[in-house]
């Protein structure tokens, strides 16, 4: 575990003095289509196209305000786009994860060399096995996703790490799909995007509920940037829902990156510094 002393007492003023939002990412891997599958069948990946999905991801995160900083190349981690899942991202300290792949595990490495340059570092240890992608904070509250990738060791010292900062952890099963935030995602203030259909309801009481569409079951990851949303262009009819709730979209192509079961949350870590 990586010891440093607690940050929570750091004056919200010293926080907020400089709000750059920061979008980490990491390129797309050689070997990308080599990477784990769990819920969707393995098919063909044109890797030209997925890596002009991911520029053309990272400049919607631009037009939004956000500062790209590229994590170190992992060219023999096939996953490593998905940075999401390697850390936990709050306003005081972030936690990097033991994820559920053992073939995932390294790519923490190069991820923790960069965000300590912008946030106190915690770490899970095993037994604990946790993705980021099944972590969904709302205000103070995080939600975690019981699913194949995280456990209940890691919800255990997940809670122990963020209670001094005052978070509540909140254990969500999750069903038919990788991760909670597969399931649902936040798309404003108190605003979520859901499946119900792979996960309960009922954890997320006091929440406005926006379903996604019948046919687009994948549909539930969008990525919250301030008062925006980034959001899969393959999947029409979930965005006109939410902009039918006033909601501001900002489509992006990643068909092919979603061949490899990722989403728009998956690539990148977003935070102020």
């Amino acid at each position: 575990m990586i010891l440093t002393c607690c940050p929570c007492s750091e004056p919200a003023q010293a926080r907020s003095s400089r709000p750059v939002l920061i979008a980490i990412t990491r390129p797309i891997s050689p070997s990308f289509a080599d990477g784990e599958r769990t819920h969707v069948e393995r098919s063909a990946i044109d890797l030209t196209a997925a890596n002009l999905e991911h520029r053309g991801y990272e400049d919607a995160l631009r037009g939004l305000g956000a500062s790209i900083v590229h994590a170190p190349d992992a060219p023999d981690q096939p996953d490593a786009v998905f940075v999401e899942d390697t850390a936990i991202v709050l306003d005081e300290l972030a936690v990097i994860t033991r994820p559920g792949a053992a073939s995932r595990r390294p790519e923490t490495t190069g991820i923790a060399q960069v965000l300590g340059n912008y946030r106190e570092l915690r770490q899970l240890e095993a037994p604990a096995t946790l993705d980021g992608g099944d972590v969904l904070r709302v205000g103070r509250v995080l939600y975690v996703g019981r699913s194949t990738r995280t456990n209940t060791d890691a919800i255990a010292q997940l809670q122990s790490i963020v209670e001094p900062c005052e978070y509540r952890v909140v254990p969500v099963d999750v069903t038919g799909c990788l991760h909670l935030k597969s399931a649902v995602t936040a798309v404003g203030d108190n605003r979520l995007l859901i499946n119900r259909a792979w996960t309960k309801t009922s954890a997320f009481e006091g929440n406005e509920l926006i379903d996604v569409a019948a046919d687009e079951p994948f549909g539930a990851n969008a990525l919250l940037v301030r008062d925006s949303v980034i959001y899969p262009s393959h999947l029409p009819r979930t965005a006109e829902r939410l902009e039918h709730a006033g909601i501001d979209v900002i489509r992006t192509a990643c068909s092919e990156i979603a061949k490899a079961e990722g989403a728009v949350t998956c690539c990148s870590l977003l935070f102020e510094s």
